[in-house]
């Protein structure tokens, strides 16, 4: 369990973790639930952990204004969906209804049918995907699972089954074709060994601008809330 450090004005709680391998101190504010996270050497001293945090209270208060907001979805919101703005509209319809970038929506549980709407979309389109590299690769997963986690795109369990994150779908098609095939070269290499890396780009291609994105743009897609 990490310790809870209070420091700065009003008052912030940072939580405290002591790793073997650390050579200094590192601060880290989430982009996702705006949690405080100072890691430190091993035998650092809490007084000193205390002063760091107290130099450093400027730079999380800036840290901490630039976490966007969460977006409730619900009418006249809009989404990312495969990488392109989309108006939510309700209208008089039975189910949600895309046309170009407005998707008509039943008025009443609004945000819950988005969510149902991406996540078959999400299914469709890393179906597809993963069978496209498991051919390539001669490899086929057991089973694709669609969860919703907050620290990861995808898995691959040692017995073959693939875990992906449902906000892919809002995310640019290459990054989730990156992830699907991430995920695929598992089923041949279960570490990110160079031989891994050498099955992803075979696979995929270049990995650097996808890896990139997800590190710096993928947050943002937590940010969106789809409960009414």
């Amino acid at each position: 369990m990490s310790e809870i450090l209070e420091f700065g004005h009003p008052p912030k709680q940072a939580h405290l973790r002591r790793l073997a391998h650390a050579r200094r101190m590192t601060l880290r504010v989430s982009q996702l639930d705006r949690k405080i996270t100072l890691s430190v050497p091993k035998r650092t001293r809490l007084s000193e952990a205390q002063a760091f945090l107290e130099d450093k209270a400027g730079w999380v208060e800036r840290a901490l204004d630039k976490v966007p907001d969460g977006a409730v979805v619900g009418p006249d919101t809009h989404i990312p969906i495969e990488g392109a703005t989309v108006l939510i509209s309700a209208g008089a319809v039975r189910s949600i209804a895309r046309e170009g970038d407005v998707l008509t929506v039943p008025q009443r549980n609004s945000g819950k049918r988005v969510a149902a709407y991406l996540k078959h979309l999400a299914r469709d389109r890393l179906v597809a995907s993963v069978d496209r590299y498991g051919a390539s690769l001669g490899k086929a997963p057991k089973e694709i699972a669609l969860r919703d986690p907050r620290s990861r795109w995808g898995s691959c369990s040692s017995n073959g089954r693939l875990m992906f994150s449902w906000r892919l779908i809002m995310a640019p098609p290459w990054i989730l074709d990156y992830v699907a095939a991430h995920e695929v070269a598992h089923l041949r290499h279960m570490d990110h060994s160079a031989a891994f890396w050498d099955t992803v780009v075979d696979l995929y291609g270049p990995t650097d601008l996808a890896r990139r994105w997800l590190r710096d743009e993928g947050p943002d897609l937590h940010r969106y809330k789809f409960s009414d």
